[in-house]
């Protein structure tokens, strides 16, 4: 059973935990200004904010989430906010609607709702509001109508008041001025009491006389009677969403255990269930990889960033999933932990045993992901080719990491995806590299070597000739972005 609030509602369902927040919203609870679109997470016409209890458990944090892909069971314990939530009395509009209406960037309406809320999340993140930050913010919205001129030109409208914002406990000044509703101060005290219920339960205690726990199943639980493990849902929700329905789920997205980036010494080691938005923001990643925030802007959208977890990603063992090539060429581990909590560390490399087929058993679940540091010195990149800039799967991916002394490549490991049925390291390419001096002559062997061990296919994504011809020429660009080659070299 799962406890939130909804809005200024507290609610207690029985509803299975891995049916969608979105189904629950409309058809359980009638909230229908939260909208059906493609059910993929692409459209962000479902846009929610969901809020949840930050270290301190003073403070509730807002991120926006695409309902359609959050499974109900993640809402446990978090204020979920949809545009009922934010609606002021007597029919005002909040000052988002507002900039909406008066750039004009409303037409059909179907879209505006997932604007709105994201733009409402922006106005309640702790981070300053900037130019940049806040056309991100929207970054998971479509419309069809408008053009987007009107919508950019109603965020900067937006930014501007945001200014005025204080940098510290912004929440009276937000609802003074309207764009949240006052009972967002109670918060913090509500989900409080909903955490202590949850650790009373847990520990046997009686704090309350109906304790709700979460939608998980014990990790001690025995292999026979282990769920299906379900993280963000930003994968099983589009492939599977009545099987999951259906289905008992272990949550993982919530458990603390699995969160965090740490580094000690050289090793940086990062909880299974950690985002990619976490990783956008970490500043352990952003001090060995400062070029991270480029390379993530090309995964999906800031909704699907603050739901999509690492370890889904390389479960999902899509050949082209984007962090798994990162982590790839970062020569990651991945820690198993079975239901009797036997563990072992295996090179992610050694993960995918086919197309869409794993080597580890199926009562083993990701716990952890580790990786050695890269050097100040080192190179490395990230790069995707897809139809669409943002927000599509890539048609070919990559990353590069070389350590260079003295203009001569010592290490060098390259990582590929769409050129082959699993995510590929290129073991061939990168041996190519390794003793060579910094040349384009260096760059054209690898580039031959690659050829010689990808096998890409002609799908939707492109054909294998065009394939073959995204990789020849990003090999060219990881030389480029990293400083070793020019682009009047090539």
């Amino acid at each position: 059973m799962s406890q939130f609030y909804l809005n200024n509602q507290l609610i207690r369902t029985d509803q299975p935990a891995g049916s969608t927040l979105l189904d629950f919203v409309r058809y359980n609870q009638h909230l229908k200004g939260t909208k059906i679109g493609c059910r993929e997470g692409d459209c962000g016409a479902c846009t929610v904010l969901v809020g949840e209890l930050d270290a301190t458990g003073q403070v509730v944090q807002y991120q926006s989430m695409t309902s359609c892909l959050t499974p109900l069971g993640n809402a446990h314990g978090k204020h979920v906010v949809t545009v009922e939530g934010i609606n002021a009395a007597r029919g005002s509009l909040t000052p988002v609607q507002q900039a909406i209406v008066q750039e004009g960037g409303s037409q059909c309406g179907f879209c505006t709702v997932g604007f709105v809320m994201s733009l409402t999340g922006h106005a309640l993140s702790s981070q300053p509001s900037t130019a940049a930050s806040v056309l991100a913010s929207i970054d998971g919205n479509i419309c069809r109508c408008t053009g987007y001129k009107s919508l950019e030109r109603a965020a900067a409208h937006l930014q501007q008041q945001l200014e005025q914002r204080p940098a510290t406990e912004a929440l009276p000044w937000l609802a003074e001025q309207g764009f949240v509703p006052q009972y967002f101060a109670d918060m913090p005290g509500k989900l409080q009491t909903l955490r202590s219920a949850d650790t009373a339960a847990a520990t046997g205690g009686s704090e309350t006389a109906d304790p709700l726990p979460t939608a998980a199943t014990s990790l001690d639980a025995p292999a026979a009677a282990r769920a299906r493990i379900l993280g963000g849902g930003t994968d099983l929700l589009v492939q599977q969403p009545e099987k999951l329905r259906a289905t008992d789920v272990e949550l993982v997205y919530d458990q603390s255990h699995l969160r965090g980036i740490r580094r000690e010494g050289t090793t940086i080691t990062l909880g299974a269930a950690t985002t990619a938005q976490q990783l956008l923001e970490s500043e352990v990643m952003l001090a060995v990889l400062p070029q991270l925030p480029r390379f993530l802007k090309l995964v999906s959208s800031t909704p699907i960033r603050q739901m999509g977890t690492v370890a889904g990603n390389f479960i999902n063992a899509s050949p082209i999933g984007d962090l798994t090539i990162l982590f790839l060429a970062l020569d990651a581990e991945i820690e198993l932990e079975t239901a009797a909590a036997h563990r072992r560390w295996m090179p992610l490399a050694e993960l995918y045993a086919g197309y869409k087929q794993l080597t580890k058993t199926a009562d083993e679940q990701v716990t952890a992901i580790r990786f050695e540091a890269p050097a100040a010195t080192d190179a490395f990149n990230f790069e995707k080719v897809s139809k669409r800039t943002h927000l599509d799967i890539a048609s070919v991916n990559t990353a590069a990491w070389l350590r260079v002394e003295n203009g001569v490549i010592r290490e060098a490991r390259l990582s590929a995806g769409g050129v082959g049925p699993i995510p590929l390291v290129l073991r061939q390419t990168s041996v190519a590299l390794v003793g060579r001096p910094v040349s384009v002559e260096t760059l054209r062997l690898a580039q031959q070597a690659a050829q010689q061990e990808i096998s890409p296919i002609s799908d939707v994504r492109g054909t294998e000739q065009y394939k073959r011809l995204l990789l020849h020429q990003l090999l060219e660009v990881h030389f480029v972005e990293t400083g070793l080659l020019t682009k009047e070299q090539l």
